[in-house]
């Protein structure tokens, strides 16, 4: 299916490895130009000749979503390089710390400033862009466990804040003509991830949570998400604004040890 992002351009964080590549691999076979950040610089320029040669324009650079006007500055050169933005995928995210009782005040501000502050700053960046093109979308990507609780209580606590974020963003920049959603993911078997590793370690315990959580008996794949990212991004879901859809195949809960 062809979703008509052929000659727009997204800004994709995180973009370099794991679910942000997948995103931003699903977009380039839509023909979609990209703007990909992420920390490490060797990664994420094999990221960029991978996706060029899907044949489309690709701006990378390291970034630090954190770290104070460079998303900013980003955002504002990957437009110049590109000539216009049309959409935002605000995908960096993670957690700092431990449990509540082992969890510092900073960490907590981290875990804050990586999945919410990043977003915000990502999209009010990228406003100005996409209204010059008349329009756009952007796309949240949140965590079932912003619903579903599991430790740890920062994380979880972002990803709910950045699902009333799409929410209220969705009403606030409707005028502009953007529209703004989130995806929450379940757990997802990423190559060197978290859900990887524990495969390797301790098998029994991986197949007991991928046939105790999960209906069809297995985790998520990075390309279950990205396919739908692309189509919240197209015109083909022009009349979904505000929401946040769970792409977690019915998944219980998010952790593999619980409480």
């Amino acid at each position: 299916m062809e979703l008509g992002l052929a000659g727009r351009n997204a800004v994709v964080t995180g973009g370099s490895q794991g679910l942000g590549l997948a995103i931003a691999r699903r977009l380039a076979r839509e023909g979609c130009g990209l703007a990909i950040c992420a920390r490490g610089e060797q990664r994420l320029q094999e990221a960029r000749e991978e996706l060029e040669r899907a044949g489309v324009n690709v701006y990378a650079e390291p970034v630090d979503v954190t770290a104070p006007e460079g998303l900013e500055r980003f955002v504002d050169k990957a437009a110049a390089a590109l000539g216009g933005l049309d959409f935002l995928v605000a995908n960096a995210g993670g957690a700092r710390g431990g449990g509540l009782l082992e969890s510092t005040q900073e960490e907590w501000r981290e875990t804050y400033e990586l999945n919410v502050f990043h977003a915000v700053r990502l999209i009010r960046a990228g406003v100005p862009h996409l209204r010059h093109r008349g329009g756009g979308a952007a796309v949240i990507v949140s965590s079932i466990s912003g619903w579903k609780p599991a430790p740890r209580a920062q994380y979880g606590s972002a990803k709910a804040a950045q699902i009333y974020l799409a929410a209220s963003l969705a009403w606030e920049l409707a005028e502009d003509g953007i529209r703004v959603n989130a995806v929450s993911p379940g757990s997802l078997l990423v190559p060197g991830g978290g859900w990887e590793r524990l495969r390797r370690a301790d098998p029994a315990a991986y197949e007991r949570f991928a046939s105790q959580e999960f209906p069809a008996g297995r985790l998520g794949a990075p390309e279950d998400v990205a396919n739908v990212v692309a189509f919240l991004l197209s015109e083909e879901a022009r009349w979904v604004n505000g929401a946040n859809i769970p792409v977690d195949g019915g998944q219980g809960s998010p952790s593999a040890f619980g409480y």
